[in-house]
């Protein structure tokens, strides 16, 4: 038996181990949840990790998954161990070159993290449907059900791809098992080196694509022998399951942990059984030890290790005599089948046993909660020969195939302690959470497991920490529901959200408030307080945020609720646990210098002083804490019936009935949710104010804004609704509103003003003075008022109602300002194609939308279909666009010749005229077009009435819409750049924003195209190697496309101009916009400050190419940077993506920014050249 050591980790870190092992090339591309074992796999290389030949893996990020499944096919074919690592549309993406992998018997093993498919909707979260779309591939596909099973199992298929030539696809949950922390025995490289066996890497070798022994793979086949070619791997599939099988008993003898294809576990005399794969599994082995042990139930399982090849002799051994029902349950969907992949490949198997009822059923698609209660009503649903086809966990009130849960079990082994914690995203919650994980797990005898729970807003998102730990193997599968342990790290969740309603008797309740002792208890509602006095809750108060902000941490509270977690906890001794929190804190934030982790050690040790247990009374007092209302009590029914349960994070209570069928939902409902999580808000100074705007411009999530109103529109208003006379505008008052309880605190505004006139204020007693009635009343002032200001200068474009208001983007996002400013623009007649990424999580995350309509029912509309295919998606709108106004205006010509309403006929011929135009007057044509059609055909004859009938179906489009694609630099740089450099090269009049982060920010930080040289990120854990790659140079060769490069926070008038030019170049378009990031390691309050840094220093470029100037004689190209002023290396060193590397590889670092800065010199010289030649 080898030696095992204990770690405390995730199924990623698990997957990335194994893989590292084996493989000499990684090809790799980021995809949420399996991007960490790319990361990991960078990471270790970059450190100078062996593998077991005691060389580095070579890491390569290519531009798509596309690409990164071509290389590892090259690489295989030329003789390297290669892997890689995906999920989802990723694995679509992989595909094609998986069939020509397995086709051609080259071994190797893909890790995914199984992840739902696009559908009606995006979903990062787990499922199977992206496996399950593989299945034919050639690949064999082994299941993981638990952490500990992704580190043996991905060893077994190491060795099994070699020793078969068949390629592997090991796949375990996204999230539940991926993400999940656990403790586990960790495999050693030296025991993984006796077991790997070097003469089949050798026979792999040999059989390369070498010019020394030259060999062609066939590129072509006819009709007349393909079918034979696929015939003659059957018997390599055939002899598979034994050797995969033997392979397993071989890493048993080491491990001591047994394996088998299919995996029986429960009653020997069972009458009823599951089968599942995945880590379902481990909850319904739990559910039926514990039924069978306390009910006397006769229930088993076989577990689904072995999917492809389908050994069916093993499957048939698996399952006991006795067994009379058989529940087979996918984690998957195929509309129109008979029944689900694992479901139909069971009934296959058993069609010589006739006797055995069988039926399949649906659960847990993207990561929906599959609960021991849930189980058990498979069992009785399987035990009264249910029908086929049902699901569990949802209510399907439309086909009627829901199971009931007709009881609540609680099967978590009993001495287990369960603990919950409520965190606001970015505030280090689940980082913290996870540290106390792996602390208990290493340096104490308890099994643990910590699972992470996140909404789908970015880092200003709710989350939920779910940590178990005990004496026995934690097999619980499922959100904790019974807590020993809550602790809420937000005071503004109370009374939003259902904090105590699982939480046990005797247990302990952590608040982090800045309420005094005194006052915290009156300020929990009335179901807390009956809970806490009922259930003799111990009830602690902290105000981790002063701590925070004491020792310069800002918002981020983890190292305080961590560390009073621990003193309240008793899970270790207090003064071991301290010195674990602080030998943590030098290990983790060691990257980030010196001065961060003394900030974390002086928080650590300001805790125990501010850290107070509360008085309970043994009656409720008369004081409390009203539920908040967060719809109003006339709202509609999605509103009430989905909406407002989401938001009060119970979703899973939503009905299909209460579901869009095609994934369509109205706009303007972000307002709804009015989060109150800003502790501060900007508190305006009129006296101050200059009336420049600023703050409105560059506001991230349109929380701060401006208005001009008539002076007899304030009868009203007021006592506290403060004015200014506006400047330039007689007979106008001026005024600044803060949306106190839509804001995020980032102090963007405030650091903008050039007059301080914002200063920051504690929410609640800007709520005092007013503000939350002064913003609800300064809404139903009228918008869009811009007396004498035009909507093409700064100020006068802040007039315009922002069409994106209160999103989920991160406070201080660098990328939403840019896009709420084309609403403001062209909003009311705007179509937005959204690549994948952080602009569509918060821009498009159901249910509640921030684009929103003006007083007229207009604005933008808004879809997402793909990452890699955002301009073409575009595109497709632009040619629905123009073949719709194409047929409007053949049929409006028709009518100038008929006898109809001379009235309508003048007004057709103004819009005929001026068909192109988009202003006021050709605005206001079309409205009176629209409202003369109803008259106009009721006289008409039967000829016009279909002509009439025509412009009515097609009236939306008298006006020109403006088309935007979208995205990322992900996107534009890399996975879409073919179809977007395709689309601008097809002179169609699309438009196209690039918001460039120099990351992919939403997978969490990686390198892209985009990413300049020197910069520490994801996949370039020791420094980007290449410079950063010139899109705008790259599209200005065409000489056709509008090109532009802006920095709002740089100069506002450029950026807007920009804008304007290339909405209205009747052409391609694209604009590039310079968008600070959350990872790029500097204080995001000064995103916008940041941005001109970065034009001062000549990082960043402003520039217009605007082919229209050709005709008028003009150098096409202006070049609106100024020659830098500051230098590159001071920008670099603002930046902790760059100035990281000094305290990693210092050399490199100095070697790499010497390069840098000559890159950006030569880029700003040539750029003048061209721009003055």
């Amino acid at each position: 038996m080898a030696k095992q050591t204990k770690a405390t980790m995730d199924g990623n870190t698990a997957a990335a181990h194994i893989a590292y092992a084996f493989a000499e090339v990684a090809a790799i591309y980021p995809i949420t949840p399996s991007s960490t074992m790319g990361e990991l796999v960078d990471a270790w290389a970059s450190e100078g990790r062996k593998n077991i030949n005691n060389t580095k893996v070579d890491v390569i990020e290519m531009q798509s998954e596309a690409g990164a499944a071509g290389a590892v096919h090259g690489s295989l074919s030329a003789g390297a161990v290669t892997t890689t690592f995906t999920a989802s549309q990723g694995l679509m993406l992989m595909l094609p070159n998986m069939h020509k992998i397995a086709g051609e018997m080259l071994p190797t093993v893909f890790y995914v993290s199984a992840r739902s498919l696009a559908a009606q909707s995006l979903s990062i979260f787990g499922d199977h449907s992206d496996v399950m779309s593989a299945r034919n591939t050639g690949f064999a596909l082994i299941a993981c059900n638990s952490v500990q099973e992704v580190m043996d199992l991905g060893l077994v298929a190491q060795l099994a791809t070699m020793k078969t030539r068949i390629p592997f696809l090991v796949f375990f949950d996204g999230f539940r098992t991926s993400h999940e922390l656990q403790k586990i025995d960790v495999i050693d490289y030296e025991t993984i080196a006796e077991l790997n066996d070097p003469s089949l890497v050798e026979a792999f070798r040999k059989n390369a694509l070498s010019p020394d022994k030259p060999r062609m793979k066939v590129g072509q086949e006819a009709p007349d022998v393909y079918f034979q070619g696929r015939e003659t791997s059957n018997l390599y599939y055939a002899k598979a399951p034994a050797i995969i099988a033997e392979t397993m008993e071989q890493v048993a003898e080491k491990t001591g942990r047994h394996y088998q294809l299919f995996e029986y576990v429960g009653s020997p005399d069972a009458e009823d059984i599951i089968v599942a794969m995945g880590s379902s599994c481990e909850t319904i082995q739990e559910t039926i030890e514990w039924l069978n042990a306390k009910r006397g139930m006769k229930l088993g399982l076989i577990k689904v290790h072995l999917y492809r090849p389908f050994c069916v002799q093993s499957f048939l051994s698996a399952i006991p005599a006795s067994v009379k029902r058989i529940a087979v349950l996918d984690r998957t969907k195929e509309p129109g089948s008979i029944g689900e992949p694992l479901y139909l490949d069971v009934v296959s198997a058993l069609k010589n046993r006739p006797e055995l009822y069988i039926i399949g059923g649906r659960y847990g698609l993207s990561s929906k909660e599959f609960t021991p209660s849930m189980v058990l009503a498979v069992y009785k649903h399987l035990a009264k020969n249910g029908f086929h086809g049902f699901t569990v966990g949802i209510e399907d009130d439309v086909s009627h195939l829901s199971l009931p849960l007709e009881e609540t079990i609680n099967t978590v082994p009993e001495g287990t302690i369960s603990c919950k914690f409520w965190g606001l995203g970015s505030d280090g919650t689940v980082g913290a959470n996870k540290n106390s994980i792996k602390i208990i797990g290493d340096h104490t005898d308890m099994y643990v497991q910590g699972y992470f729970q996140y909404d789908s807003k970015k880092s200003g998102g709710i989350t939920r920490s779910h940590l178990r730990f005990g004496k026995t193997p934690i097999h619980s599968q499922y959100l904790v529901a019974q807590e020993d342990f809550v602790a809420c790290h937000n005071q503004a969740f109370i009374g939003r959200f259902d904090l105590l309603g699982g939480i046990k008797e005797n247990g302990v309740f952590l608040l982090n408030s800045n309420w005094s002792r005194d006052e915290a208890f009156y300020n929990l509602t009335r179901p807390m307080q009956e809970t806490i006095i009922n259930k003799k809750i111990k009830f602690y108060n902290i105000d981790g945020l002063k701590i925070a902000e004491e020792v310069g941490l800002g918002g981020r509270i983890n190292t305080t609720m961590q560390t009073a977690f621990f003193l309240i906890s008793g899970v270790l001794e207090r003064n071991e646990a301290i010195a674990l929190i602080k030998d943590s804190i030098r290990k983790t934030y060691a990257r980030k210098g010196e001065k961060v982790v003394q900030m974390n050690l002086e928080a650590v040790d300001k805790v125990n002083e501010a850290l107070v247990q509360i008085e309970v009374p043994e009656t409720l007092p008369d004081k409390y804490m009203p539920m908040k209302k967060l719809v109003p009590e006339d709202a509609d029914d999605f509103i009430l019936n989905v909406i407002e349960p989401i938001m009060r994070e119970q979703g899973d209570q939503v009905k299909v009935s209460q579901m869009p069928l095609d994934g369509y939902v109205e706009t303007g409902t972000a307002k709804l949710e009015k989060r109150k999580v800003a502790p501060s808000v900007p508190h305006w100074l009129p006296e101050n104010c200059i009336q420049c705007n600023q703050c409105s411009f560059v506001c991230p999530h349109s929380a701060i804004r401006a208005k001009l109103i008539k002076e007899e529109d304030l009868a009203n208003k007021p006592a506290s609704f403060n004015t200014l006379k506006a400047i330039g505008a007689p007979g106008y008052e001026y005024k600044v509103q803060v949306y106190i309880d839509d804001c995020q605190s980032c102090k963007v505004c405030v650091n903008e003003c050039p007059k301080s006139a914002l200063v920051m204020s504690p929410i609640e007693e800007e709520r005092t003075k007013g503000e939350q009635v002064n913003y609800e009343y300064f809404e139903t002032l009228p918008n869009d008022v811009l007396a004498n200001f035009k909507e093409t200068t700064v100020k006068g474009s802040q007039f315009k109602q922002p069409l994106l208001e209160f999103s989920g983007a991160c406070a201080g996002c660098g990328e939403t300002p840019y896009v709420k400013l084309l609403t403001q623009l062209f909003g009311d007649r705007m179509i937005i194609a959204n690549a994948t990424g952080c602009s569509s999580i918060w821009g498009g995350t159901f249910p509640t939308v921030p684009y929103c309509k003006n007083k007229d029912g207009k604005g933008p509309a808004w879809a997402n279909s793909l990452f890699e295919d955002n301009a073409e998606y575009g595109f497709g709108m632009r040619l629905a666009i123009r073949s719709h106004r194409k047929l409007l205006q053949k049929a409006m010509q028709e009518l100038m010749d008929k006898n109809i309403n001379e009235e309508l006929k003048s007004a057709m011929q103004y819009s005929l005229d001026n068909w192109d135009k988009v202003n006021e007057e050709t605005k206001a044509n079309a409205d009176k077009i629209r409202a003369l059609l109803p008259k106009a055909m009721e006289t008409a004859c039967e000829g016009c009435k279909i002509l009439l009938k025509k412009v009515q179906e097609l009236q939306d489009y008298l006006i020109e819409k403006s088309i935007w694609s979208i995205g990322g630099d992900g996107w534009a740089y890399d996975i879409g750049f073919g179809g977007l450099d395709h689309t601008l090269a097809l002179n169609q009049n699309l438009n196209i924003l690039v918001l460039d982060t120099e990351v992919y920010s939403n997978t969490g930080g990686q390198a892209s195209k985009s990413t300049p040289l020197g910069s520490i990120a994801r996949f370039a854990e020791a420094g980007k190697n290449t410079n950063k790659k010139d899109l705008g140079m790259m599209l200005m060769s065409y000489g056709y496309v509008y090109v532009a490069s802006i920095a709002m926070g740089a100069n506002k008038n450029q950026a807007l101009q920009a804008i304007k030019e290339a909405e209205a170049y009747p052409g391609p378009s694209i604009v590039i916009a310079y968008a600070p990031c959350i990872n790029h390691g500097f204080d995001m309050s000064l995103s916008q400050k940041h941005q001109k840094l970065a034009v001062d220093a000549g990082y960043w470029l402003l520039y217009r190419y605007n082919p229209l100037n050709k005709q008028e004689g003009k150098n096409p190209l202006t070049l609106d940077s100024k020659e830098p002023t500051v230098s590159v290396q001071e920008f670099l060193d603002s930046e902790n993506r760059y100035a990281g590397l000094k305290n990693i590889f210092p050399e490199r670092a100095k070697e790499l920014n010497a390069g840098a800065a000559v890159f950006f010199k030569e880029r700003y010289e040539t750029y003048k050249k061209l721009a003055e030649g």
